[in-house]
């Protein structure tokens, strides 16, 4: 069963150019792969608004958290400590920004994980014969084939009308 398009360039230049006609052609289903970091390359595909705000949430609620547990603990266990205050914000500062970018860090580590499909142990397009050249020198472009505007003839034209050397990605079976 097919699962997808891997279409290989000489440059990446022709990779970017590939990929604005495709998004404008309606393709959504897309994936660069590049052996070097490609500037230009989330202009075409665009920002990802939701990770900001995912880190706006994590740092409020890390900030709520840390501030909870110290208030918590000051007043069920109150200590007078050379006549300070019970609730002496001051004091709250630094632990209260310490969990905060711990629960930033920690929050969006597991969201890009959970965004970006990973842990993959194995995707079909690595076992494409010719993967490693992408890896190495040569910029790939894959077209899943679970995108709604693919067909299979139509798309296969269409990489080859951009200059690329396609080639066939069959879906793993497993016993």
């Amino acid at each position: 069963m097919l699962y997808g398009y891997m279409a290989y360039f000489d440059a990446q230049e022709k990779l970017l150019e590939a990929l604005k006609a495709l998004k404008k052609a309606g393709y959504r289903h897309l994936e660069a792969i590049t052996p070097t970091p490609l500037e230009g390359l989330e202009a075409v595909y665009g920002r990802d608004e939701r990770i900001p705000w995912m880190a706006f949430f994590l740092g409020v609620l890390g900030a709520g958290l840390g501030l909870f547990l110290q208030v918590y603990t000051t007043l069920d266990y109150p200590h007078n400590a050379g006549g300070k205050p019970l609730l002496g914000w001051p004091a709250f500062i630094p632990v209260t920004f310490e969990i905060t970018i711990l629960t930033i860090t920690v929050g969006i580590f597991l969201y890009l994980l959970y965004l970006n499909g990973l842990p993959l142990a194995a995707h079909p397009a690595v076992l494409a014969p010719r993967y490693r050249e992408a890896l190495v020198d040569r910029p790939a472009l894959f077209v899943y084939a679970t995108d709604p505007r693919f067909d299979p003839e139509a798309t296969r034209d269409l990489l080859q009308g951009l200059g690329a050397e396609v080639e066939e990605v069959e879906e793993v079976r497993r016993a």
